[in-house]
């Protein structure tokens, strides 16, 4: 624990120096200034990971702009013809657009790809801004992208090595299932224990099942356990039947034309007669001379 608590604090202050806290316009470092910068110029950072924002919250974050404006800065870096790309404050520069704010207060960084995409990634995650297919398709495109290894990936983001692995697992689920859990229909530990199915067709029967049930985590995990366990069944004893009996049987079954087992104990018992549809039923009332 304290190994992971000491990872958390080294990343958080290399973020600091890119991730400021809110301080009003002082400089943040020698020659870094906060800036207003137009929002028009400002474009959407192409490797942000969150797809999914709460209108409501954006919105209460919207009024909160337009009382006090933008406390936090947002981050940026500059792109060609003047323009700039976000790294950090995707909310911020939603919420002050809303309210019609015509600048935002920023800083501005000269980073790589590889270090914007960390920075966006690294951000969400530690303010657990991202649903569960978030966070799995942003460690598989540091995995496609800049060729990080699972280990390497838990190391930049404070996260354990299986934690990562776990989150990259989730890409193997059938679409359906993965867009009940973009959603927020279904967990993290939803995903997880659908994952001990064996076929994309039984994953997407039981993930509907549970989104209609409202099925715990813990009743997933044993519909998974059910599924792949299946009660054997047992097999009734062999039922021993006197030859005379069974002849009488066969006669009935003969004359009525249904199955017909016959019950004997010392010359008492019961006689049986099995019907499927409604015309058996009938032919049988019509043998026994019952029909009108």
């Amino acid at each position: 624990m304290q190994a992971t608590n000491d990872k958390r604090k080294v990343l958080g202050r290399g973020l600091d120096t890119l991730l400021p806290a809110a301080r009003g316009a002082a400089p943040t470092q020698a020659g870094e200034a906060v800036r207003e910068i137009a929002v028009e110029l400002i474009d959407r950072n192409p490797y942000q990971t969150r797809m999914h924002f709460d209108e409501a919250a954006l919105n209460e974050l919207a009024e909160s702009i337009k009382a006090q404006g933008v406390v936090q800065p947002i981050v940026l870096r500059p792109t060609a013809g003047g323009r700039f790309q976000l790294i950090a404050g995707e909310r911020r520069w939603q919420a002050s657009q809303r309210v019609g704010k015509k600048t935002v207060p920023a800083i501005v960084k000269q980073v790589s790809n590889e270090q914007a995409m960390e920075i966006t990634i690294i951000e969400n995650l530690q303010r657990e801004d991202l649903n569960a297919m978030e966070q799995a398709r942003a460690y598989e495109r540091l995995g496609k992208e800049f060729g990080l290894t699972q280990e390497q990936m838990a190391q930049r983001t404070g996260k354990e090595r299986s934690s990562v692995a776990n989150f990259l697992r989730l890409l193997k689920l059938p679409p359906d299932v993965q867009a009940m859990v973009a959603e927020d229909k279904l967990s993290f530990g939803h995903a997880k224990a659908l994952m001990g199915l064996d076929s994309p067709e039984a994953m997407t029967k039981l993930a509907q099942r549970a989104v209609q049930l409202s099925m715990s985590v813990r009743q997933v995990e044993g519909a998974v356990y059910n599924l792949m366990h299946p009660a054997e069944k047992v097999e009734a004893p062999e039922r021993k039947v006197d030859p005379n009996v069974r002849e009488a049987e066969k006669e009935l079954e003969r004359v009525l034309g249904v199955k017909v087992s016959i019950d004997d104990k010392k010359g008492k018992g019961k006689i049986v007669i099995q019907y499927k549809t409604l015309e058996d039923f009938d032919r049988v009332l019509d043998a026994l001379g019952m029909k009108q």
